[in-house]
């Protein structure tokens, strides 16, 4: 059954001492991150560090949230088929799997990489990350471009399902009853453009920086579908930034400038109507980082929440024409 051994940094030395014969007094195990869906730890050995994850079936947050663990597998599938299409280091190097448990190990980024959203947060704004991620989703998107073998292995979206549309657009629509329609309309897109590869958290703690380099992690929610969602996701964030740290936000409009120029030099030709489903996606995630199930933890303060949830249903109710469109707004 999955999860029979449920991970943790106390116990981890000695899953390893049973599982790969690994001497636990050798090994120095520390917490990660994780975020609120998995237990991630670094583990040091004699030899070169590694990370080991487990899934989660309740994720951390208050309300309940559910989430098949075998996703992890999905993650595992999705590094190993990205790693030989991009560039050297863009992604973790898979080193073992235990399906039993709904863990795997990965190579870990080096010690000096940061997220790149605490990188954000703490005002250290570089175009050239923004240009790189916007490479790296382009590169996915491209080399899952209408392919029938990715649709085949990565086409169920019930984690998408489970860990974005339903926290983030039914739970959002159920407090803006009036914005149903638009949020059934997003749901709709992501299940009826099954077009490429999707990561569908193509966020900024996402991405481990080291220098001008940037490893992308957490897959758990990859599927076949709208890139859209990718694209809106990653905006949402520099929007999200930019209210957060007003005194900043000419900055994020030119890093959120660069992002969007890369990424559509590298979609493929035939990628319509691109434009206009991101700004889409991005009026509902905005909204929903407030009023859904997973709002963002640095914007505490009521009056902000309020200014961003106005700004958010406008986004939705009288749309732009261009994803710059929508920072030149936020300056207004």
């Amino acid at each position: 059954m999955c999860g029979l051994f449920e991970l943790d940094a106390l116990n981890a030395a000695r899953y390893l001492q049973s599982a790969r014969g690994l001497d636990p007094e050798s090994v120095r195990i520390t917490p990660l991150g994780g975020g609120i869906s998995n237990t991630v730890l670094l583990v040091e050995p004699p030899g070169a560090p590694f990370v080991l994850k487990q899934a989660l079936g309740k994720l951390r947050v208050e309300q309940d949230w559910f989430s098949d663990r075998h996703r992890i597998f999905r993650e595992c599938e999705a590094l190993r088929r990205l790693a030989p299409h991009l560039e050297p280091g863009a992604v973790p190097d898979v080193l073992f799997e235990d399906r039993e448990n709904c863990l795997f190990a990965m190579s870990a980024a080096p010690p000096s990489a940061q997220s790149w959203k605490s990188l954000l947060l703490g005002r250290v704004l570089q175009t050239g990350i923004a240009a790189r991620v916007a490479r790296m989703l382009a590169g996915m998107i491209r080399l899952g471009w209408r392919n029938p073998e990715f649709e085949g292995i990565f086409g169920d979206q019930t984690v998408f399902d489970q860990l974005r549309l339903d926290p983030y657009y039914r739970s959002t629509a159920a407090r803006h009853p009036d914005l149903r329609p638009h949020f059934d309309r997003l749901i709709g897109d992501c299940r009826g453009f099954r077009l490429t590869l999707v990561h569908g958290d193509w966020s900024p703690k996402n991405f481990l920086v080291d220098g001008s380099s940037a490893m992308a992690i957490d897959f758990e929610v990859i599927h076949y579908g709208d890139p859209a969602f990718d694209a809106a996701f990653l905006l949402n964030h520099l929007l999200l930034k930019s209210f957060h740290l007003p005194e900043v936000s000419p900055e994020f409009a030119v890093m959120a400038d660069v992002f969007w120029r890369t990424l559509l030099d590298g979609l493929p030709a035939e990628a319509a109507g691109f434009e206009e489903r991101t700004i889409r996606h991005l009026g509902g995630l905005l909204l929903a980082r407030i009023d859904g199930k997973s709002p963002a933890e640095y914007i505490r303060d009521a009056g902000a929440r309020d200014e961003i949830r106005s700004f958010a249903r406008r986004l939705i109710l009288t749309p732009p024409t261009t994803v710059q469109e929508i920072f030149r707004r936020l300056e207004r």
